[in-house]
C-alpha cells in the first residue's frame, strides 16, 4: 500500500504564500502521473495540477500563474508552492499518485482569511 503524507497547510492572509509537501512511502520515479486536487466546503473535488510521466505539468485556470508544482525524486516528495492566495483558495488540499493504482493523501486544510 502506497502512503502519502501531506504537510504545510494552515491559516494565511490574502496575498500570502504557503508551500505544501507530500512525502511518499514509495519511489515516485517513472509513475504515470501525480499532482494535487482540492475540495472546498460543499463543492466537488477539483484537480488543480498534474505532472505526467514526461515531467510536463498542467494547471487549472483557477491557479495558473499563482501555483507551481515541483518534484524531488531523491526525497520522494512533491511540493505545491502557492502564491498570491485568495479567500476562494480555501479548501482541503490533497496530493495523489498514479502508479499501479491511484493513491491519495489524507488532505491538509488551507484557510485564506484576514
Amino acid at each position: 500500500q502506497v502512503q502519502l503524507v501531506e504537510s504545510g497547510g494552515g491559516l494565511v492572509q490574502p496575498g500570502g504564500s504557503l508551500r505544501l509537501a507530500c512525502q511518499t512511502s514509495e519511489s515516485i520515479f517513472n509513475v504515470e502521473s501525480m499532482g494535487w486536487a482540492r475540495q472546498a466546503p460543499g463543492k466537488q473535488r477539483e484537480l488543480i495540477t498534474t505532472v505526467d510521466s514526461s515531467g510536463r505539468t498542467l494547471y487549472a485556470d483557477s491557479v495558473k500563474g499563482r501555483f507551481a508544482t515541483s518534484v524531488d525524486n531523491a526525497q520522494k516528495t512533491m511540493y505545491l508552492q502557492m502564491n498570491s492566495l485568495k479567500p476562494e483558495d480555501t479548501a482541503v488540499y490533497y496530493c495523489y499518485l498514479h502508479s499501479n493504482d491511484v493513491y491519495w493523501g489524507q488532505g491538509t486544510q488551507v484557510t485564506v482569511s484576514s
